[in-house]
């Protein structure tokens, strides 16, 4: 036992387990691919880059980027809790299962909205539901209140399930008033995930009083310094005749916004897009406001 600081302090040995070459680590690199969102127009915003007679060309991901930690934040009525419904439908419509841990509503009303969104999305809902694994936090305290005791819960389901992607509506749930010890839930959550080599979509809540196209969320920036991606989410109240020119749309009308915050595995769009909550309940991405030009613009048109 030595001191420091007049301190006792144990004998620090290192971990030599946690040392390797580059050459070694990347023997274990995933490779880079899309994962399609579900969400029209969104699957476009994301890109990797490749050269062609030295001259850098973009070239379209066609998705999340593949074992990405994906962060939805926003305040209430985004359309958060949609993007992460219309991944898994989309998602266990190709084949792929997922799990999905409702932390809000119980299991039952996770399920009409699952529903619901197959039903929108063209997709055949028989086909889907046994590809959606639904682990119930909201009916289950235990699940909210104790990280290990929901991490070992995903563990079986992923094995039992073979599960590809996980989606957590809404981690911030995780951490209701103890946001004190955000950054260490989402941290292993996050680790988590990496273990395990799941896509994964973390739904967080802003706070209102939060400035809207920011990624910080509830628990502060524990949740965007953390994650792989950050999707930001807002809503605005048209207010002055500048921004009817702009959004072509009447005063007293809403227009909801979308932003690719950072994505540090590969190359996405950096401007603010036009989103839409369709009345079937879709939510589709548009083109970026710079391109509005004070013309009437719907998503997808």
């Amino acid at each position: 036992m030595t001191e420091e600081y007049g301190v006792p302090r144990h004998e620090a040995r290192p971990v030599e387990e946690a040392v390797e070459t580059l050459r070694e680590a990347g023997k274990r690199a995933p490779r880079l691919f899309g994962i399609p969102t579900g969400v029209d127009g969104l699957d476009d915003l994301f890109f990797t880059t490749r050269f062609e007679n030295g001259t850098p060309k973009k070239v379209p991901l066609g998705g999340y980027p593949a074992l990405a930690v994906i962060n939805l934040t926003g305040v209430a009525d985004t359309g958060k809790t949609l993007m992460a419904e219309q991944f898994a439908v989309k998602q266990a419509s190709l084949g792929y299962p997922v799990c999905l841990v409702t932390v809000e509503a119980p299991a039952a009303f996770a399920a009409a909205a699952l529903r619901a969104r197959a039903g929108a999305m063209g997709i055949d809902y028989a086909g889907v539901q046994d590809r959606i694994v639904l682990i119930d936090a909201a009916s289950h305290a235990q699940l909210r209140d104790d990280v290990p005791t929901l991490l070992a819960t995903l563990a079986h389901a992923i094995r039992k399930f073979d599960t590809k992607s996980v989606v957590i509506d809404s981690v911030t749930g995780l951490f209701e008033a103890k946001e004190i010890f955000a950054r260490q839930v989402v941290r292993q959550l996050f680790n988590f995930m990496k273990r395990w080599y799941q896509t994964s979509i973390f739904v967080s809540q802003k706070r209102t009083g939060h400035e809207e196209l920011t990624a910080e969320a509830a628990g502060g920036y524990a949740v965007s310094h953390i994650v792989d991606c950050t999707i930001v989410l807002a809503k605005r109240l048209i207010q002055t005749p500048a921004e009817t020119r702009l959004y072509g749309r009447p005063l007293g009308e809403v227009v909801r916004l979308i932003r690719v915050d950072g994505c540090r595995l590969c190359g996405h769009s950096t401007a603010t897009h036009i989103m839409e909550i369709t009345e079937t309940g879709l939510v589709r991405v548009g083109p970026p406001i710079s391109r509005l030009g004070g013309r009437e613009v719907h998503a997808g048109g």
